[in-house]
């Protein structure tokens, strides 16, 4: 069994829509991330960045005590070499899963949620920032739609992998980016292809009936995100 913590964001999104592809057993641990609960001992404990997902996994390779795991490129990376699955086992199918993912992690997870951030939650508009990070959006949607016109199929190449679920909640939120799938027509194409996908599909819906998961953020769960103080430690 897995213990996933866990709230309804994009990164969160990675972790079960690959547990329910991999048809993994597993649990959720609510994670209210605009409640502050990311800061409790027993979370930081698992995740010290005090950031979520962060899994358990009570039944490791090998046998012996659970395992915990934080960020969701490494919890990524440990589910597919669990299971021998989402992964390319030849050496140069999996550089290019891990150089995707790592293009995720590093680059269109962070420039989008900015994106977001200044278009949606902060205090007063700020051009330079809006337009540097639209245009950033803009320029890795352009990437991302070069390779798959190039691969035709999934990202890394013919296989899917969980460099496609890693991708593929960042581009969930296109809207809220002001970005237009149709003027990314492969990526639209993998998108809707991605979509279809049951356990794409029930990895998306996961914990959307928490309490409080879909309410925009109130001014407690905004100075909990993005006050002065937001990632500190209380």
């Amino acid at each position: 069994m897995i213990d996933l913590h866990y709230w309804p964001t994009p990164n969160g999104w990675k972790i079960g829509i690959a547990l329910e592809e991999l048809a993994l057993p597993y649990r959720v641990v609510p994670v209210d991330i605009g409640r502050g609960e990311q800061f409790a001992p027993a979370f930081l404990a698992l995740s010290p960045n005090n950031r979520m997902p962060a899994i358990v996994d009570h039944d490791p390779p090998g046998g012996g005590d659970p395992i915990a795991i934080f960020e969701s490129g490494a919890i990524l990376q440990y589910l597919a070499d669990k299971t021998g699955r989402l992964m390319p086992t030849d050496l140069r199918g999996r550089l290019a899963v891990l150089q995707w993912l790592t293009w995720q992690v590093g680059g269109l997870g962070p420039m989008l949620g900015q994106n977001a951030h200044f278009l949606h939650y902060a205090p007063q508009p700020v051009a330079y920032a809006i337009d540097r990070y639209a245009r950033e959006a803009q320029r890795l949607y352009g990437v991302l739609d070069r390779q798959l016109a190039r691969t035709g199929a999934f990202v890394a190449g013919e296989q899917y992998s969980i460099a496609d679920i890693a991708i593929l909640p960042w581009i969930v939120t296109h809207k809220r980016q002001q970005i237009a799938l149709t003027d990314f027509p492969s990526v639209a194409d993998w998108y809707a292809r991605l979509r279809a996908r049951p356990a794409v599909a029930a990895g998306l819906a996961l914990g959307r009936d928490l309490p409080g998961a879909r309410a925009a953020p109130d001014e407690q769960a905004r100075r909990i995100l993005f006050g002065p103080n937001a990632g500190a430690t209380p």
